[in-house]
């Protein structure tokens, strides 16, 4: 009988421990997560890459709800944990679920400390812990001018320049004389403070803030010198505190963390606590290297497999503040018994400082050049003896320098965050016959967090291959982890090979994982799709959960019910039956949609089919990578400013593309004048009416990476805009990655470049066949499975399996 495995909390550490758990002993439990935010595991690393402009927040999603399914894991997001009764070993939810336990793991993070002052609870005011801050601050930004960070650490320098990147003006108070005094040392500090002041951030040093300023939303600060700023934004970035109440309301012995043994166990008998909610040795880490090498040892501990207790860490930072890289290790401040090694380049802008006692290394500041942190950190903890050792490398050093892999150790650590040695790495390329970043990224999970670390990875890999190691493939993207294959090999191979079936691409390409993954599966069955528009038989199985249901899975395990509303449009008649639907099956929650539908959220999986039967209405693919809506204002027909008929259009446009596969969802939008009721100016494309005809624009996104269209083309007719949008979106299929939105792929791919494909008229007339031909496959999703038992039974019936029969 499988153990029950309870854990609280989403996070990295937590779900790291889950890894190592289901590489351990696979079969052997059955999993339950909690996740107090509505999103699956995220790289919180790379937050401030999201706040800074460089990345989007699907990019940094770690583990996908797919990831969570395919390894039978229950998740339940969004629900937080409010009562656990170590007794008898159940935990219970803020829903009211109750959910029994044979190990409990507490990962429950941490929280941002918000300084305890007058004023902290304003509107305007946040930390930086998680994506919604985040959102927060984006939002703040497109409204208001001036922000104020509290804290001159790493957080609030990366908060800092980040809210630079979105245009805002940004003072950062700091009650310490020098910034990141903790891992920096004057020198250091003031070196980095002069760099950020050239990048335009204020600095009020040695300012304690003792006030809010506001009426309801924050106008500015108070300090206790009695000097003021003004504010329209706050964020506190000072630290984190452990996020340990519901450990503590349990009984379980908490002081600065939840306190626990080597073996990472709490006072409680078979409770658990990993990450920055956990004390070991009066120590709570807050660095992602620690918590990794504490999920190692309890998911052996769990496991009841031997291995060696953890045994604390010992910390390097490697950081990159605002385009400098830093690093910094040990101790930082000369004392009577310390020697210091240094370089200082002023002009170069490079400082490097290794403190020393007794012919042994006890601290490392660098800045500016960190090329030579993995070795001195090694020498640092082995406590190496560096009488005769060149402690910093040189150019003149010439071979020396260019010895340095081969003379790195097996042992040596590469990757900080994953715990990966140039040994692993090493082992990785021979035996798995890696020859890429990307590969030994996706084998080892070296590079796989920070990034920081991949320039080494590379030169190991260079070192490993010799004469093998081809620098510009080995920079290149395999489609996953499964295949060495980029998306245009994949695609060429495929035409070439004449290849027919996802099994049989992973087959005849060698896929090193026979049953693939959640990455390829979805992506091949795409490609194919795309490349034999004809005959290719659709491999439900290998899509993606939503697009494998036609229906969006809640974070409850429910679903909802989006019937497709051409244009927005709808009839007395329609939504009768919505009504009816909802009344029916208890639907508890009706909305209408930003798409301009009314969705009907809560649904049970075995509900779908009879409600789809008794809607009689298209589905509204409010799921899938497709064309989602097409949004619409009410146009000339109506409204005394519009010059066009932007319903008509838009009803064209959806009734036209609705179900044609594209690599991710695109979104559509028609206004009648450019006053742009139906934000046409945020779509993948929109349509904008003018006098005597209309403007097309492209790219557009909302959301978290707000990004306004560009301006494709103006046309004069309606079948312009038909021919140019076919064209348009069958390019964007053929030449786009999967799960590529039309932002990123006209930023990839230049605008210039696609005005000039499609200006062509041979062209858009080929591609305009290519997408009626492969419009014409497409059926009723919903329709297809009322008619089929098949279908029914296999996605939408609950099987039951009770002890002594063979069935539901």
């Amino acid at each position: 009988m499988m153990k029950k495995v309870v854990m609280i909390g989403n996070g990295m550490a937590g779900i790291r421990t889950i890894e190592e758990i289901l590489k351990l002993a696979p079969e052997q439990f059955e999993i339950t997560i909690f996740g107090q935010e509505p999103h699956p595991n995220y790289n919180r690393i790379k937050l401030s890459n999201i706040l800074q402009g460089d990345t989007n927040f699907d990019e940094i999603i770690i583990n996908s709800l797919d990831w969570y399914k395919e390894n039978h894991i229950q998740l339940y997001i969004g629900e937080s944990i409010v009562k656990m009764d170590v007794e008898a070993k159940c935990v219970i939810s803020d829903q009211g679920r109750k959910v029994e336990y044979d190990e409990l793991i507490i990962a429950t993070g941490s929280n941002s400390f918000i300084l305890p002052i007058p004023g902290a609870d304003k509107i305007g005011v946040t930390g930086f812990r998680d994506i919604q801050d985040c959102e927060m601050m984006i939002k703040s930004a497109r409204q208001y001018k001036k922000a104020v960070v509290i804290g001159g650490g790493l957080l609030g320098l990366e908060a800092a320049r980040g809210l630079l990147n979105l245009g805002m003006t940004v003072d950062v108070v700091h009650l310490m004389p020098h910034l990141m005094e903790r891992q920096l040392d004057p020198i250091a500090s003031s070196l980095l403070r002069a760099e950020l002041e050239a990048q335009g951030m204020n600095f009020l040093m040695e300012k304690e803030t003792v006030e809010i300023l506001g009426d309801d939303r924050v106008t500015g600060l108070r300090f206790k010198d009695g000097s003021e700023v003004d504010a329209d934004l706050v964020v506190m970035a000072i630290g984190i505190k452990s996020n340990t109440a519901i450990a503590k309301n349990s009984g379980i012995y908490v002081n600065r963390g939840i306190v626990v043994n080597d073996f990472m166990e709490t006072s409680a008998p078979h409770v658990y606590a990993v990450g920055e909610c956990a004390e070991h040795r009066e120590i709570v880490y807050g660095l992602v290297a620690p918590l990794y090498e504490q999920g190692k040892v309890l998911a052996q501990r769990i496991c009841r497999q031997a291995g060696d207790p953890y045994a604390g860490s010992i910390t390097g930072t490697q950081l990159k503040v605002a385009g400098v890289d830093l690093f910094s290790a040990g101790e930082i401040f000369e004392d009577g018994t310390t020697k210091s090694i240094m370089v200082y380049n002023e002009f170069d802008g490079i400082y490097k400082r290794v403190l020393t006692r007794d012919n042994v290394i006890v601290g490392i500041v660098l800045y500016g050049d960190t090329k030579d942190s993995t070795r001195l950190f090694r020498m640092l903890t082995k406590k190496e003896d560096i009488s005769g050792v060149s402690i910093f490398q040189t150019a003149c050093m010439g071979s020396e320098a260019s010895d340095d892999i081969a003379a790195m150790p097996n042992d040596e650590l590469v990757c900080g965050c994953n715990g990966v040695t140039k040994g692993a790495i090493v082992e990785a390329i021979k035996a798995q016959g890696l020859t890429t970043l990307d590969q030994v990224s996706h084998c080892t999970n070296a590079g796989r967090s920070c990034g920081r670390c991949k320039p080494m990875v590379s030169s190991i890999l260079a070192h490993t291959l010799g004469d093998q190691f081809d620098a510009a493939a080995a920079q290149k993207t395999s489609i996953c982890g499964c295949t060495t294959l980029s998306r245009e090999e994949l695609v060429a191979e495929i035409k070439a090979k004449g290849l027919t079936s996802v099994k049989e691409v992973m087959n005849v390409l060698e896929w090193n994982n026979e049953e693939g993954c959640t990455k390829c599966r979805p992506a091949i069955n795409y490609y194919l799709g795309m490349i034999h528009m004809d005959e290719y038989k659709d491999d439900r199985d290998s899509r993606l959960v939503n697009e494998k249901m036609h229906a969006n899975i809640q974070k409850d395990g429910t679903y909802s019910v989006v019937p497709r509303m051409y244009g927005g449009v709808t009839t007395a008649a329609d939504l009768k039956k919505i009504a009816e639907v909802a009344e029916k099956y208890n639907v508890p929650l009706v909305k209408l949609t930003g798409g301009q539908r009314i969705g009907l959220f809560g649904v049970k999986k075995e509900d779908l089919p009879s409600m789809w039967e008794e809607l009689d209405m298209p589905s509204g693919y409010a799921y899938g990578k497709t064309l989602r809506t097409v949004k619409t204002c009410v146009g000339a027909q109506f409204c005394r400013y519009g010059t066009q008929d932007s319903m008509a259009l838009g009803i064209e446009l959806e009734k036209k593309f609705e179900r044609l596969d594209t690599p991710h969802k695109v979104k559509m939008g028609v206004s009648a004048c450019p006053r742009n009721c139906s934000e046409a100016g945020i779509k993948d494309i929109g349509f904008v009416g003018i006098d005597g005809g209309w403007e097309i624009y492209v790219a557009g996104n909302g959301g978290v990476d707000l990004r306004p269209g560009d301006l494709l083309f103006t046309v004069k007719t309606e079948e312009e805009v038909m021919e140019m949008t076919g064209a348009y979106l069958q390019y964007y299929r053929e030449t786009a990655n999967y799960l590529e939105r039309t932002s990123k792929w006209v930023e990839r791919m230049g605008l210039d470049h696609v005005k000039e494909v499609l200006a062509d008229e041979e062209t858009r007339k080929a591609l305009n066949e290519l997408i009626d031909q492969t419009l014409k496959k497409y059926i009723e999703p919903w329709n297809e499975a009322i008619q089929s038992e098949e279908i029914q039974d296999k996605y939408y019936t609950k099987h039951i399996v009770a002890v002594g029969s063979e069935s539901k």
